[in-house]
């Protein structure tokens, strides 16, 4: 589950065909620490066999209870309209993975036709402390 971003209007059209990326709900966070609660890291928490700790492994807060309305994963099924930029303790998070880079990119629309200005873009970014980069591959 997760949200495709495109580029709108590339070469002159509506068609957002051009796929920047995807943000996708991925597990716990310590944003005190940076660090995922993922026990195999962050290259592990879209995997299907992936353990999480209990509490943050550096500093040993516990996770915070969050509904659908604060939660990553209310925001990828649409209940989360919260745009809170800086978060704190452990709480879910989200990733972004990147499918081109954004050079000269001015007008995003999603899968669902939610248009961003680069500033407004650069918002959802600052969500997603959990990059991943696959310039040049075929992925949703």
């Amino acid at each position: 589950m997760g949200t495709n971003f495109y580029i709108k209007g590339h070469s002159g059209n509506d068609n957002p065909k051009y796929h920047i990326g995807k943000r996708s709900a991925s597990g716990l966070y310590c944003y005190d620490c940076g660090i995922t609660l993922c026990k195999g890291g962050e290259s592990k928490v879209h995997s299907d066999n992936k353990e999480w700790y209990e509490k943050c492994p550096k500093c040993g807060k516990e996770p915070e209870k969050e509904n659908l309305e604060h939660s990553s994963i209310g925001k990828e099924l649409g209940f989360n309209t919260d745009n809170k930029q800086n978060k704190t303790g452990v709480k879910s998070c989200s990733s972004f993975t990147w499918a081109r880079p954004l050079w000269k990119i001015k007008h995003i629309v999603d899968e669902y036709g939610r248009e961003y200005s680069l500033e407004e873009f650069n918002k959802v970014l600052a969500e997603c402390p959990v990059k991943f980069y696959m310039y040049g591959k075929e992925f949703c």
